[in-house]
């Protein structure tokens, strides 16, 4: 098609920092379909974006954009543990992976926590880890993960 755009083209999609703009591309909406997530106004997200934006490269939210929609699609996060094990080592922390259920199939998932994974790498981590539930076991797996001992929880009211 000469001008303009087929829905044939293939499409791509692109890993990138979080951006205050993503609020209005259904980040919030996302972030609903893993676990619970109140309504955030403008004004709480940019609190909470200005916050963590100061924790440089401690701390990455990561998300897909859908080109073609300008939605978010995909999202996950790590954090960087300092220790003092293993010589003052770093331990990065993989959290709140998901990908919208309408884009599932298309390796999303993948994409992100590769691109969270060598974050944590190229910051000097000794070890990247994360939780997730039986159903995703197999997911995680194939992104190179193992299996290793239990997690425990305790919730505050």
């Amino acid at each position: 098609m000469a001008g303009g755009s087929s829905t044939d083209e293939p499409r791509s999609f692109h890993v990138r920092r979080l951006q205050m703009t993503d609020k209005s591309k259904g980040f919030i909406e996302l972030l609903r379909q893993l676990s619970v997530c109140d309504s955030v106004s403008d004004e709480e997200f940019r609190d909470r974006f200005q916050e963590l934006s100061t924790m440089g490269d401690d701390h990455v939210i990561c998300v897909i954009e859908d080109e073609r929609s300008g939605k978010i699609v995909a999202t996950g996060s790590v954090f960087i543990e300092k220790k003092f094990l293993r010589n003052c080592g770093r331990v990065g922390h993989i959290e709140d992976v998901v990908v919208d259920r309408d884009a599932r199939g298309l390796q999303l998932g993948k994409k992100v926590v590769a691109f969270l994974r060598e974050h944590a790498r190229s910051m000097g981590c000794y070890k990247v880890i994360l939780d997730c539930s039986v159903e995703n076991r197999a997911f995680y797996e194939k992104c190179g993960f193992k299996h290793k001992e239990v997690q425990m929880v305790q919730y505050f009211t």
